[in-house]
C-alpha cells in the first residue's frame, strides 16, 4: 500500500530524513515514533506530496508520488498535526468542499456527514464557521473529512492531540474498521501506550534515520514500547 525506499530529505546541509525505507501493507496500522525533530512530520509531508525530496522513491498503491501525484492523492487522506482548515467556511461547507474535490455522490456524502457528525457529536455545530471551533472540534472535522472518500491509505500526524477520551476511542475504532477492509494507516504519535495497544507494526526514527522497525512484538519483546524507545533514544 505504501512503499518508502531510501527516502532522503535535506534542508541545506542537514538531512531531516536520511535514507529511510519502510513498507506498509494493506490491513496494517503502522505507528511512527520519535522525539521532536526526529523527522516524522517531514516524512509524512513527503509521502503526501507536500514536500519534495532529494533522493529515494515513495509509492502509494503502486503509483509514484513524484510522477503520478494526482493518482496517489486520490487514494490517500492526510490529517496534519495542526488542523489548518479554511476558517471562513462553515463545517458543512468544508465537508462538501472536500466531497466535491473527490467527486463523492450527493447521497453518499450526506450519509457520511450524518454518520460521522453524529458519532463525534459535531452535527449541531456544522452550520457554524470553523473560526468558532475549538482545537478539538477542528480535529474532529479533519478526521471526518479524511474518511469522506474512503481512501486506501490514511496518513495522520499526532491524530489524538486535542481529542477528548470519547473521540479518541471512536477514532481508534474507525482505524480498526478501516484496516479490516484491506486499507492501511500510517501515523505518528508521542502517546506510546496508544501505539503499543493499537498498532500492528511500529517504526522508530532518530535524527532522520530508522533505528528499529517491525511487528510490535518484535520491536518491544517482553518490555514496554516506552522502555524500548527510551533505551534506543539513550544510545
Amino acid at each position: 500500500m505504501l512503499k518508502i525506499e531510501n527516502l532522503t530529505k535535506q534542508y541545506g546541509s542537514k538531512k531531516a530524513v536520511d535514507d529511510l525505507s519502510l513498507h506498509i501493507r494493506p490491513g496494517e496500522i503502522y505507528g511512527f515514533i520519535g522525539h521532536n525533530g526526529a523527522g516524522k512530520t517531514t516524512t509524512l509531508k513527503c509521502i503526501v506530496g507536500i514536500l519534495s525530496f532529494e533522493a529515494g522513491e515513495i509509492h502509494i498503491d503502486g503509483n509514484s508520488i513524484k510522477t503520478e501525484p494526482l493518482k496517489c492523492k486520490r487514494e490517500l487522506a492526510y490529517i496534519p498535526d495542526n488542523p489548518d482548515i479554511y476558517e471562513f467556511m462553515s463545517g458543512i461547507k468544508y465537508l462538501n468542499f472536500v466531497a466535491d474535490i473527490f467527486e463523492i455522490p450527493e447521497n453518499e456524502r450526506q450519509e457520511k456527514i450524518r454518520k460521522y457528525g453524529d458519532m463525534f457529536e459535531l452535527t449541531k455545530d456544522l452550520a457554524q464557521p470553523v473560526s468558532s471551533y475549538s482545537h478539538g472540534m477542528k480535529q474532529k472535522l479533519a478526521i471526518i473529512s479524511a474518511w469522506m472518500h474512503s481512501p486506501k491509505l490514511i496518513i495522520m500526524d499526532e491524530p489524538f492531540v486535542g481529542l477528548d477520551p470519547k473521540a479518541s476511542h471512536l477514532l481508534k475504532e474507525m482505524m480498526h474498521e478501516h484496516c479490516k477492509k484491506g486499507n492501511a494507516i500510517f501515523f505518528s504519535t508521542h502517546v506510546l501506550e496508544v501505539a503499543e495497544k493499537l498498532c500492528d507494526k511500529v517504526a522508530i526514527i532518530k535524527q532522520g534515520r530508522l533505528i528499529k522497525s517491525g511487528t510490535m512484538e518484535d520491536v518491544k519483546g517482553d518490555d514496554s514500547l516506552e522502555d524500548v524507545f527510551l533505551e534506543l533514544e539513550a544510545e
